[in-house]
């Protein structure tokens, strides 16, 4: 396989890997941040990295120095994914206790047949 027009070397390899890591960085701190939309947009850089590496890397075994060190980036990658994930679930919980929030707010309304200002409820009764 090829990189650039020449073989991929391992060390291009490892920097595929630095390059995932700091994506995964760049991810978690939009995690934190609460910044889904820019969590978004770094999500589908880092998926077309996987997908670029994993084309690479195909193939192409690694000594051991060169293992280690993409031992020591998984490592941390995953720890990053770990983390973002249970942030993501975190926010998928307080969406869905807004959303139910608003669906019970949404029937005592209908229920009692309360409209808001100047939008009179179905059926309003005189006062």
């Amino acid at each position: 396989m090829e990189y650039g027009g020449e073989p991929i070397g391992q060390q291009a390899l490892v920097e595929y890997y630095e390059a995932l890591l700091s994506r995964t960085r760049h991810m978690l701190s939009a995690a934190r941040d609460a910044d889904w939309p820019a969590l978004i947009d770094q999500e589908s850089t880092y998926l077309v990295l996987v997908e670029q590496l994993a084309a690479l890397e195909a193939g192409h075994p690694l000594d051991a120095e060169h293992r280690a060190r993409k031992a020591t980036l998984l490592e941390e990658i995953l720890e990053n994914d770990l983390e973002i994930r249970t942030r993501l679930i975190e926010r998928r919980d307080e969406l869905s206790e807004l959303i139910g929030a608003a669906q019970r707010q949404r029937k005592l309304h209908r229920a009692y047949d309360v409209g808001e200002p100047g939008h009179p409820g179905q059926g309003s009764r005189a006062r």
